[in-house]
């Protein structure tokens, strides 16, 4: 498992994904390749499943 904010890293290295807003649990970031929206849990230390991570990246273009 890996932690938000090693999610963020890599989302930030690889892709030109980028934050469109904060909600009051998740960040809101848009993939301006795909035209996707997708959320990122806030809490930079916790630590995120596998398969929701996977989706993540899935979203976010890296995988």
């Amino acid at each position: 498992m890996s932690t938000v904010a090693e999610i963020i890293k890599k989302i930030k290295k690889e892709t030109n994904c980028y934050l469109l807003r904060e909600g009051s649990n998740h960040e809101i970031w848009f993939n301006p390749k795909t035209g996707a929206k997708f959320t990122i849990p806030r809490h930079k230390s916790q630590e995120v499943k596998t398969g929701t991570a996977n989706s993540i990246y899935k979203q976010a273009g890296i995988k």
